[in-house]
């Protein structure tokens, strides 16, 4: 099976950063809207180059919202970014009316998201994000994998325009994508091929969920598929079905709560294009705690070790005879 390399670690919110500032040298009409955590988020790599065109309105998420949505329907580009508890739940409201329904160009950086902004705690932890957020109609949303995945995923939703939501984190990770790694919104990544068992992950889980896949291999034969799902609206209907088809097993993989995010979106598809046994990594109905980030995924079962076990329960029922799996052949059309 194809092994990843870590290149090194480093953060999504850098590759964030980073866009950013390539965007504003590209685009003129770029502007960003930060609130009072500019040096957090990595806003500041554009503040500090194109000060001009950077606003800061404090710790008020709702006024940065509306503020952005003018900015957009004056014809420019606005980006606005907190961290991803506040820039999505406090002002839902605003993001409901101002940008999604007006469908205006802005993009909204969820930093710090997931359990692994560690020490900051269950306030500060965004878990329900993903369920809010994808919800809304004419929005986009991206959970990128590591830092090159977040600065080519930034790029792409500038460069597309309309509502947008791009989830990244805080601590330093593995990245294991490069320049010339191929990268599409709406189009997953398969990382590893393989018929036993499909793994589909999104954001720092997708290192896990790699790590996951060489445990199977080398301890029980198994040939698991993974997948980047980096986009999970819209969602990439043809991959997720032909894993569900081919695998017939699949274990979803999120930093998120296992209601509404990536794993309700693909139980979603499946439930309508072809029914298998799926099992789902990620938080379960509770909040978060203060800690460190890699101990933190650990106690709240979202490790690899968590994903190997999971894979296993879902080969198992697949094995004995999940009502819903049949082979290809045996699938009735609907009637329409």
């Amino acid at each position: 099976m194809i092994k990843y390399e870590n290149y090194g670690l480093k953060s999504t919110r850098a590759g964030f950063g980073t866009a950013l500032k390539e965007m504003g040298y590209k685009h003129s009409n770029l502007v960003v809207v930060g609130t009072d955590v500019t040096g957090s988020v990595l806003t500041s790599y554009f503040r500090d180059t194109f000060p001009d065109r950077f606003i800061s309105v404090g710790v008020a998420e709702q006024n940065a919202t509306t503020i952005a949505a003018g900015l957009a329907l004056s014809g420019k580009i606005a980006v606005i970014s907190s961290y991803s508890a506040f820039a999505t739940l406090r002002n839902a409201d605003q993001i409901r009316v101002s940008i999604a329904y007006n469908n205006v160009d802005v993009v909204i950086g969820g930093a710090h998201s997931g359990i692994t902004v560690g020490p900051d705690g269950a306030t500060h932890q965004s878990l329900e994000d993903i369920a809010f957020i994808r919800s809304l109609p004419n929005m986009t949303v991206v959970s990128p994998a590591d830092y090159e995945e977040t600065r080519k995923a930034t790029i792409a939703l500038i460069e597309k325009g309309g509502p947008s939501y791009i989830r990244f984190g805080r601590p330093d990770m593995p990245t294991f994508t490069n320049e010339q790694s191929f990268f599409e919104i709406g189009k997953a990544n398969v990382l590893t091929e393989g018929n036993d068992v499909a793994i589909i992950a999104c954001g720092h889980l997708v290192w896990e969920a790699l790590k996951a896949a060489e445990e199977l291999y080398e301890k029980y034969n198994i040939n698991a598929r993974v997948i980047n799902n980096h986009t999970i609206k819209p969602i990439d209907v043809e991959t997720i079905t032909n894993a569900a088809m081919e695998c017939g097993a699949i274990v979803t993989a999120e930093e998120h709560q296992v209601y509404g995010g990536l794993g309700s979106a693909v139980a979603e598809v499946t439930a309508k294009n072809f029914p298998c046994p799926i099992e789902f990594v990620g938080v379960r109905d509770t909040f978060g705690i203060s800690g460190d980030p890699l101990e933190l995924l650990v106690k709240f079962g979202l490790s690899s070790k968590d994903i190997v076990l999971s894979a296993l329960k879902s080969i198992e029922r697949k094995e004995n005879g999940f009502i819903g799996y049949r082979k290809v052949s045996d699938v009735p059309i609907a009637n329409q």
